[in-house]
């Protein structure tokens, strides 16, 4: 099958043009600048896509999501989130080992590649979970399957919090991959909680306001300065996930600043921390309650700003869904953890036409550094040879997010109501249309993202 978008307004690889791509079966055979004219008439061989108006990127590649299968279904499987994530322009995942059971043997990671295999709409990666007893088994990962390791240092869904310093130092030690690390240190919630409730007299619950006052600063940015210093201790490659304070932001850029070799240490921001703060809860609640929590606006700008400077290396979404009925309660019951993975890129968008940073940036933050960083074999980019994964955005759609315009199986987003000026109309995964005008295609699957680390 060969596919040719026309006349698009390509962004990528820190350059807008107008162009074409040519596309045949999966890879992307040439990237032609400038206007043409399509000659062909669409056939069961040919497909011309008349991409006037619209801006064409590479698709997003989501480097932290949790897809909940096996064993939460109830709230979302890999099916009903890849749909949503082909309707959010995101063509690659990577999804995080805290299902039930975790995904923290060799036997259960084949299980996740069989059912990603039969269900999933858009490419698919699964990391190991480490724990405190299966460090023997990290060695024996295969480097061109595998991602990376995630390690919990400090609890969150699934409690598969790694508290045993002798099995962090090994971990640190013998992992033969980036070390993904969830950074809250639990002695200091633990502290703040039993501090409110003397306050509170003994109240098992509080409004959610003070979530970001439990799960504070203090705690992400201690847990994380022990993982950077553990990092440069072992020689380990680490990566911190959804750094969330300015506190963090100054650590990282101090490390990048001095280290002799700056990725050795890298970071992502995720968009429920770049799109809401503290200031949001009087409005959506426990909706937004999210581990770690979502900050004050002065961390906000700082993560912001991060993105556009290069202290923190790329935006993953940390989607996490859970049902409504699940995020009743206050700071302590209230489930943590929202489902965003649809609204990602056009977040992005967003921001930039605030001036947080240019357009060009975008390919940069969700496609090329994930890519990059864990050497994703031909994709990211818009180029000759690269497998065709990409996305056209509208720039005047003008829509408004509401029930049936989103796709996740637990039914709600923090996003509902909101109005977006761009709007993903068509996601090709590996050449083949995922997704066109709200509907996504029936049939259309995924491949296993391999990597040449």
């Amino acid at each position: 099958m060969r596919t040719t978008i026309h006349n698009a307004t390509i962004v990528n690889e820190g350059r807008t043009f107008v162009g074409s791509v040519n596309i045949e079966d999966e890879l992307i055979t040439s990237v032609i600048e400038g206007e043409t004219t399509p000659q062909d008439a669409d056939t069961d061989e040919q497909l011309s896509i008349d991409a006037r108006g619209l801006y064409l990127f590479p698709g997003v590649i989501d480097t932290h999501v949790h897809f909940r299968e096996p064993g939460l279904t109830h709230k979302a499987d890999i099916a009903s989130e890849s749909r949503t994530a082909a309707a959010g322009g995101v063509t690659s995942y990577m999804e995080m080992p805290n299902t039930i059971p975790p995904t923290t043997t060799i036997e259960r990671l084949e299980e996740k590649w069989k059912l990603a295999c039969e269900h999933s709409r858009v490419n698919y990666s699964f990391f190991f979970g480490a724990t405190n007893d299966n460090t023997e088994i990290l060695p024996q990962l295969d480097s061109h399957l595998v991602p990376g390791v995630k390690i919990f240092l400090g609890s969150s869904t699934g409690n598969m919090v790694v508290d045993d310093p002798e099995a962090i130092r090994r971990i640190f030690q013998t992992s033969p991959l980036r070390i993904v690390a969830h950074c809250e240190d639990d002695s200091i919630i633990q502290h703040n909680i039993k501090e409110f409730k003397h306050k509170y007299k003994g109240q098992n619950d509080f409004p959610v306001r003070y979530h970001s006052r439990i799960r504070s600063v203090e705690a992400c940015w201690e847990a994380s300065n022990r993982a950077i210093e553990l990092a440069v201790e072992t020689g380990a490659r680490l990566h911190i996930a959804h750094v969330s304070s300015a506190r963090e932001v100054e650590m990282l850029r101090d490390f990048k600043q001095h280290a002799t070799d700056p990725q050795q240490v890298t970071a992502e921001a995720c968009i429920a921390h770049l799109m809401f703060t503290t200031e949001d809860y009087d409005h959506l609640g426990t909706k937004i309650k999210c581990n770690p929590s979502v900050k004050t606006p002065e961390d906000q700008l700082a993560l912001r700003k991060a993105l556009a400077d290069g202290t923190i290396d790329f935006v993953a979404t940390d989607h996490a869904p859970h049902l409504l009925n699940e995020k009743t309660g206050g700071a302590l019951k209230a489930m943590s953890g929202m489902p965003l993975i649809q609204f990602s890129l056009v977040s992005m968008l967003e921001m930039s036409d605030e001036g947080c940073f240019p357009i060009e940036r975008i390919p940069s933050l969700m496609s090329h550094n994930p890519a990059d960083l864990y050497s994703i074999d031909r994709r990211g980019y818009i180029r000759p040879g690269y497998f065709a994964d990409l996305v056209l955005v509208d720039p005047e759609a003008n829509w408004q997010v509401a029930e049936g315009r989103y796709y996740t199986k637990c039914g709600w987003t923090p996003m509902d109501e909101r109005t977006f000026k761009w709007k993903v109309v068509r996601t090709l995964v590996n050449g083949k249309t995922a997704y066109l005008d709200g509907i996504v295609i029936d049939g259309i699957r995924g491949r296993q993202l391999t990597f040449n680390q």
